[in-house]
């Protein structure tokens, strides 16, 4: 099984962010890529750098002014910043009309919901790279591979079509998920990071050839709130291709594994002829932002259900922080796929 990596991933290195009001140290460190890196080569897996596919992917799902904005978005804010000012937005439009301002800061707000996405020196290179690892990896699996890991970091499933959010810059997994479509005609992405797949849920909300489902605590009281509710299940072309499972805040595996059970099943019932698959190891009970009880052998045995469906899948890396078992259970999930392929 092919893993794909590019170390200018490794560049985005935010500082702080505010959260439950205050700051803090923020969670999504280059040290989670570096360790799950560190496994794979560990565990006999080769990892390759992608090419470079150019914007055309990214853009294909997310809106073209938003992607391009990121290119020289930080530079933009620290010709007008103070030294020790941090590229956080503090503005934001309260009803998304209008134009985008010229101004960096009114930018800023009009394009990144939270503080969770701050921009430093580097993050262009590796939102872009990130980006790459995963149609890289999409494009393996056009070519005939089974299964193809993506380790894209920063992740990307919160990313909407027009707006970064937790963490989130561009929507890796539904970047690759778009692009199998070149080849096959349905084809589903399942998230099974903690957190509620937002960002993929307003891309693919109103498609009918991609089916979306989410394993996630009730956004009613957990991260990231707002959409993933079991009642929004998708409109238009899109009506009845988004599947929203909730699990409840310390759930164990058993129910999570039943919840996963559902969800496959409805991806079976819709036809999928490819799978993407957006990894979260942040399911584990030792992760920082944990809400639910997975352990290494919970992965491996998730690993061994999704693969068990069969089809040409991209696994792309979502959340996973920096908790004393993520090497551990990255390597459980990995190589059952090695092992079931």
């Amino acid at each position: 099984m092919d893993t794909i990596f590019d170390e200018r991933q490794l560049g985005h290195a935010p500082e702080i962010y505010f959260r439950r009001g205050k700051a803090m140290p923020h969670q999504e460190q280059p040290l989670r890529a570096i360790l799950i890196r560190d496994m794979l080569l560990e565990n006999g897996f080769t990892v390759d750098p992608p090419r470079d596919f150019g914007l055309e992917p990214i853009t294909a799902v997310h809106d073209p002014d938003y992607v391009t904005f990121f290119r020289d978005a930080y530079a933009r804010f620290r010709a007008n910043a103070d030294p020790d000012a941090l590229a956080i937005p503090t503005m934001h439009p309260g009803v998304r009309r209008g134009k985008c301002p010229k101004d960096i800061h009114g930018a800023m707000g009009w394009w990144m919901t939270d503080t969770s996405t701050p921009l430093t020196p580097q993050t262009w290179d590796a939102i872009y790279w990130s980006a790459q690892t995963a149609i890289e990896a999409a494009e393996r699996v056009i070519d005939g591979q089974r299964m193809v890991y993506a380790l894209s970091r920063p992740p990307g499933h919160h990313a909407m079509q027009a707006a970064s959010n937790g963490f989130c810059f561009f929507n890796n997994a539904c970047v690759a998920a778009h692009h199998l479509t070149k080849r096959w005609k349905k084809v589903a992405l399942l998230d099974i990071d903690v957190h509620t797949g937002n960002g993929s849920l307003d891309i693919l909300y109103e498609r009918g050839d991609i089916f979306f489902c989410s394993l996630h605590p009730d956004p009613a009281t957990y991260p990231t709130f707002f959409l993933g509710h079991a009642d929004e299940t998708g409109s238009g072309e899109g009506e009845g291709t988004c599947l929203n499972l909730l699990l409840e805040q310390g759930d164990g595996e058993e129910r999570i594994l039943a919840r996963l059970e559902e969800g496959l099943a409805a991806i079976r019932a819709f036809g999928a002829e490819a799978l993407v698959v957006s990894l979260g190891f942040d399911m584990a009970a030792d992760d920082p932002l944990a809400a639910v009880k997975v352990y290494p052998e919970g992965f491996a045995e998730m690993a061994r259900r999704i693969t068990a469906l069969g089809l040409p899948t991209v696994l792309v890396q979502e959340g996973g922080y920096l908790g004393p078992s993520l090497a551990l259970n990255a390597r459980s999930f990995l190589t059952a796929c090695r092992e079931a392929i």
